[in-house]
């Protein structure tokens, strides 16, 4: 019976290069001369450190570009809240690995009311979809695609 899964996977090693670009492109930018500002990638997630807000608004811009050209889905990414203390504003960007619950059971519900004769399972992180055609299970991958949700899907392990 084919079968495939549902998963949000993110690569690291390109995160990792995009804050590193980022951080090369900081310190050539023009507006950024003479501004202790920086982007520091620690454990799956990347901290970004200046002395203004709109500094941090600027330097996110600057990651979304770099991720977007290491084709990183913007939507993989949680903007922490803007701290402030001292003369140093700070913020920290996660990346969004895995299928929490809520998300999974939206998925499955969108699944079952498209009518499709297939089944969808939540597995620890993932959603494993069954069908006996593989048409119908091409259909869910189009569904999910054209769905409005606030996070990328990539499907993996496609077994016939």
């Amino acid at each position: 019976m084919p079968s495939f899964d549902i998963v949000t996977e993110i690569n690291i090693e390109e995160a990792r290069n995009a804050a590193d670009n980022a951080q090369r492109e900081l310190s050539t930018r023009f507006d950024f001369r003479g501004v202790e500002a920086s982007f520091e990638y620690v454990s799956e997630s990347i901290k970004l450190t200046a002395e203004a807000e709109f500094q941090l608004e600027q330097m996110l811009d600057i990651l979304r570009s770099k991720m977007a050209k290491r084709n990183l889905d913007p939507k993989a990414v949680k903007v922490g809240a803007f701290e402030h203390s001292g003369k140093t504003h700070k913020t920290t960007v996660t990346f969004v690995q895995g299928i929490d619950t809520a998300m999974a059971k939206k998925l499955t519900k969108l699944i079952k009311d498209s009518k499709l004769k297939v089944q969808a399972s939540i597995q620890g992180e993932q959603v494993r979809v069954t069908g006996k055609k593989r048409d119908d299970l091409q259909q869910v991958m189009q569904l999910v695609r054209g769905a409005e949700l606030e996070q990328p899907f990539q499907f993996t392990n496609f077994r016939d």
